[in-house]
């Protein structure tokens, strides 16, 4: 028998955040199955889940909170690069701190003038 997996029950996965009470977000699988699980392991701090769904492409989650999808996770990232990158005049020097998804980092890379990033992430798991 499979093990259970938090949030995904009967080809949909329902985020389990407790955080904001009153509203539940829930992604369709692709093809309702769970065979569009593309991973699922507990690495020493959290629960790491990747999935196809069926409109949002891949999506990451971590302890049954969405993370990122692959349709949308460049409206966040760009502006989390951009805006601050673009607001200094000389950023040849990055730090990024828990972007383990790479998305971010994807993102900094965009930009010529920055010579040096660092990415600090506590779960190796995590890394893209």
């Amino acid at each position: 028998k499979k093990k259970k997996i938090r949030g995904i029950d009967n080809g949909w996965f329902t985020e389990t955040a407790t955080m904001w009470p009153g509203q539940k977000f829930s992604l369709a699988l692709k093809d309702f199955s769970n065979d569009s699980i593309l991973f699922h392991e507990q690495s020493e701090y959290q629960d790491i889940l990747v999935f196809q769904s069926s409109q949002y492409g891949k999506v990451f989650a971590i302890d049954g909170v969405l993370q990122l999808t692959e349709r949308d996770a460049f409206t966040y990232h760009e502006m989390m690069a951009h805006l601050p990158l673009f607001s200094h005049w000389n950023p040849e020097r990055v730090l990024i701190v828990g972007g383990g998804d790479g998305m971010l980092l994807q993102e900094v890379c965009r930009h010529k003038e920055v010579r040096h990033i660092t990415l600090v992430e506590i779960d190796p798991m995590v890394i893209y």
